[in-house]
């Protein structure tokens, strides 16, 4: 089945329906994957921290090399970690990724975060991921991010990626990028969902012609939109999972989407969702806002950096 696809800024198509693979456990991951592609799903969304690359590479290998599914019939995003924001260690990243993935090429490579970390080695390992210094503070770098998006273009400018972008930029690093940029990211990823939409975020990034991708798209936890009355009312109505009605809001307000899952029968689902919204469910979903983030940085790094 056919995706609905997104035109980026550099003519490039992206898949709206993305497969994600955060907190994808390893020994699992590659199944889910395996299953994703098997379902459909055209776009993969990968990164060197969620430390799984290794095992997502080999299933790539498997598949592309059978012929079943071309490679360049995949769209597959991959992300820099913080660790590595100076220019030598950008291409060092990307190349261990490739390497990883077992892939000569990247559709989207993306900055993770709007911060440097010092460097820590590669790969990117759960030992290295955050250092810290002698206060057991994270040990930030003075790296400025102009730096690392000069770094950036030359991975484009080299074909080693197609495009590239940014995650979890909100509109002053934007302002500021796009003051010095030669290349204009195609994409931001940012967090968004019923219960924290982004609104401003994603009309801004949209006038400057940079696609929004939504991750946690259903949100996360006990108490976020998947349990939500009012989207389990509508879904009862409908016929379909909450999950399904979710991400049929997010392709319906323009942002492509990458839900995870390694259960099978969840990731068959959650690929189903292309179907439309009537206005006033989607008018209902809208007034569900309430600026609610399910990715806190405070939990997993112990530091605000979203104050």
């Amino acid at each position: 089945m056919a995706t609905p696809a997104a035109v980026l800024n550099t003519g490039a198509k992206i898949p709206l329906v993305g497969f994600g693979t955060w907190k994808a456990e390893p020994g699992r991951v590659g199944e889910a994957v395996r299953t994703a592609l098997e379902v459909g799903y055209r776009h993969i969304d990968c990164a060197a921290v969620y430390g799984n690359e290794k095992e997502i590479g080999q299933v790539f290998k498997d598949v592309f090399s059978s012929g079943k599914i071309k490679r360049s019939d995949v769209f597959i995003t991959s992300k820099l970690w913080n660790t590595c924001h100076k220019k030598e260690h950008v291409i060092e990243a990307c190349k261990q990724t490739l390497k990883d993935l077992q892939l000569d090429y990247l559709d989207l490579y993306l900055i993770h975060w709007p911060c440097a970390f010092e460097f820590a080695g590669l790969p990117i390992t759960e030992e290295n991921t955050i250092p810290k210094n002698d206060k057991g503070e994270i040990a930030f770098a003075k790296v400025p991010l102009q730096e690392t998006w000069k770094a950036m273009e030359d991975l484009k400018k080299q074909g080693l990626v197609k495009a590239i972008g940014v995650s979890n930029y909100r509109i002053v690093e934007l302002l500021d990028l796009l003051s010095y940029c030669e290349i204009v990211p195609a994409v931001n990823q940012i967090e968004a969902h019923p219960y924290n939409q982004r609104k401003d975020l994603k009309e801004f990034c949209e006038s400057r012609g940079i696609h929004v991708t939504a991750y946690s798209p259903l949100g996360s936890g006990k108490e976020g939109p998947l349990q939500d009355s009012v989207v389990r009312s509508i879904s009862e109505k409908l016929g379909k999972t909450p999950a399904q009605i979710l991400l049929a809001w997010g392709l319906q307000r323009g942002t492509s989407v990458i839900p995870k899952s390694v259960t099978p029968t969840r990731i068959k689902e959650n690929f189903e969702c292309t179907f439309k919204l009537d206005p006033q469910v989607v008018q209902q979903i809208d007034q569900l806002e309430r600026g609610q983030m399910v990715c806190d940085m405070r939990e997993y790094w112990g530091f605000p950096i979203d104050a």
